[in-house]
Order: C-alpha cells, then sequence, then structure tokens
C-alpha cells in the first residue's frame, strides 16, 4: 500500500493544497519498506488529488483539506485522513497499527488556511 503524507519538512502540513512535499509511505504487511519526498507541483483546483492517485496512493494523510479534494480522493477510493498533526512517519506507523482515525475537519474557506487542521470538535 502506498500512503501519501502532505507535510511541511517531516511535520504534517495544517493544509494539502498548501503543503511544500508529499511524503510517500510504500507499506508492506503493515510496515514501511521505503519512504521518498515529493514536491508539490502547484495548488490548482482538482489536480493534487489526480496527481496523487496518478502515483498509486491509496491513501492521504493531511491535517486540512478542502471538501473539493475530499471528494476528488473519493471517487477514486482513495482513504481520506484529516486532522492528523506531528511527525509523518510517525502518523503513517499510527494509520498502520489501526489507531489513526480521521476528524473530518473539511476546511471551507482558503483565506484561513492557517486555521485548517485546528479545528475543535
Amino acid at each position: 500500500m502506498k500512503i501519501a503524507v502532505a507535510c511541511m519538512g517531516t511535520e504534517v502540513a495544517g493544509h494539502f493544497g498548501h503543503c511544500e512535499t508529499f511524503r510517500i509511505y510504500d507499506t508492506e504487511n503493515n510496515v514501511i519498506t521505503a519512504e521518498s519526498a515529493t514536491p508539490n507541483p502547484g495548488h490548482k483546483p482538482g489536480f493534487l488529488p489526480n496527481f496523487l492517485g496518478d502515483m498509486g496512493v491509496e491513501v492521504i494523510i493531511s491535517g486540512g483539506m478542502g471538501g473539493g479534494a475530499v471528494e476528488i480522493f473519493n471517487s477514486r477510493n482513495i482513504e481520506v485522513i484529516i486532522g492528523a498533526q506531528g511527525d509523518a512517519r510517525q502518523n503513517v506507523e499510527s494509520y498502520l497499527a489501526g489507531n489513526l482515525q480521521s476528524t473530518g475537519s473539511i476546511c471551507h474557506n482558503h483565506e484561513h488556511a492557517h486555521e485548517c487542521g485546528e479545528h475543535n470538535h
């Protein structure tokens, strides 16, 4: 399974579309077998979910994400985990252990992207 994490450095990005890189984790039998980083090619509506899907990504982990991106990922049967924070690799390990759940924190206003991923429930 291939898992992508929207990142700023090695930390989960607060907003999917504005991340610096996507850290890509190849996993097998719930163990990380390879890790790489792909620069964000640019934030254009509808582009990034298909970009990652075409790379074979099956799970995306991010702090916050707009509803349009979530819908595209869902249409491609890519699992969306939002509301994550902290170290990217630790989030992937938590996901593989069955301990990482999505908060469903959808970003509705791109002007307030710095608040994404910090919604209280």
